[in-house]
């Protein structure tokens, strides 16, 4: 039965983790995520299911206990915030060179160095790129709203478990802070140790007489079958991008210019949507969910029937190079981002469209 609450976006990725099973949370406090790491403290979980939380002494910690529940073919994961994120990128390398499951959520603060503790979306190019060494990716789900935090936690544990790979939620400071109502499910049992072992024989459960060992690692020193570990990942990857593509519109029907926009962008270009079309202007949304796989597809689809569309972006335009390259040409495409924190509003989007679209 759900049952409605009032959090903040934050306190929604703890909730999740906590009604869906998850065994064990490692992380460590950083602006603007350390919420998560506090409610799930707050809420004593392994009173509850049985769920481990511990806040481990650095962000390399943590994502390295990560990798060791993950390879014993537990649900675990792992937050932070854009410097944390970046300590972390060689394990997250390890991981999925491993090919293990595993759901790390970075609420994005402005950089580059330390920065700001306000949001942005300049940590794009890290997560959907591999921003660790070798060729992977990260399965990448972007939420627009306090209950999509929380619903991408569940989903995020089912696609990583699908394709034995980590995924990334990418979020933002202001998707994180910001406080909404949203429905949560009941508290489901945490999989028990024989369900692990029947479901997933790569774990590391335990070897019995007679069954061969399960080694899990990313290492092969011999080139002719690291090559084939590595079109082993490739395919798996391609069939992720053929079957987990996930985007929203929003107005465009009728649109003749499309804004494309993820998280907090996307819910201020509703706004400029708005005061766009009371001057007459058919302007659509275009909302990525999965940054990673991207939505090419509709959007060269979308780039045959419209005038012309902007990145909306906080940052100095990331995503935007996804879109030249979905579109192929078929439009006009630009850029029209805030830096540093800032967020920009929904007039700001809106003369920036009739700036460097339409007047351009």
């Amino acid at each position: 039965m759900k049952e409605l609450k009032l959090m903040k976006g934050n306190e929604a990725i703890a909730e999740a983790a906590i009604r869906c099973g998850v065994d064990g949370y490692f992380g460590y406090p950083i602006t603007p995520q350390s919420e998560i790491l506090e409610h799930l403290m707050l809420e004593e979980p392994y009173k509850k299911t049985g769920m481990v939380v511990l806040q481990a002494e650095s962000e390399i910690a943590s994502i390295n206990m990560v990798y060791a529940g993950a390879a014993c073919g537990k649900k675990v994961m792992t937050t932070s915030s854009s410097p944390g994120i970046s300590l972390m990128q060689e394990g997250l390398s390890y991981i999925a060179g491993a090919e293990l499951p595993c759901l790390v959520v970075n609420v994005v603060r402005g950089g580059p160095g330390l920065g700001t503790i306000q949001p942005s979306q300049s940590d794009y190019f890290q997560t959907t790129k591999g921003g660790g060494h070798g060729d992977y990716r990260l399965i990448t789900l972007a939420p627009a709203s306090v209950q999509e935090m929380y619903d991408f936690v569940e989903l995020g544990f089912d696609l990583a478990f699908k394709y034995r790979n980590p995924v990334m939620i990418l979020s933002d400071g202001a998707i994180g802070q910001v406080m909404e109502k949203l429905e949560v499910e009941d508290y489901k049992p945490r999989w028990t140790d024989e369900y692990i072992k029947k479901s997933f024989p790569w774990a590391t459960t335990g070897k019995n007489p007679g069954e061969d060992h399960a080694i899990i690692t990313s290492l092969e020193l011999d080139s002719s079958k690291q090559e084939q570990v590595n079109i082993r990942i490739q395919k798996k990857y391609k069939e992720c991008e053929a079957n987990e593509v996930r985007y929203e519109m929003i107005d465009c029907e009728d649109a003749e210019y499309i804004f494309v926009a993820y998280g907090t962008s996307a819910r201020i270009c509703q706004k400029a949507i708005q005061l766009g079309r009371e001057k007459g202007i058919k302007i659509g949304l275009l909302r990525p969910i999965s940054l990673w796989p991207f939505p090419n597809k509709i959007l060269e689809e979308m780039a045959g029937k419209v005038k012309g569309m902007l990145s909306v972006e906080m940052s100095a335009g990331q995503m935007v190079e996804d879109i030249l390259l979905a579109t192929k040409h078929k439009t006009k495409v630009d850029h029209f981002g805030r830096l540093g924190g800032i967020i920009p509003t929904p007039q700001e989007v809106l003369n920036a469209l009739e700036t460097k679209i339409i007047g351009g």
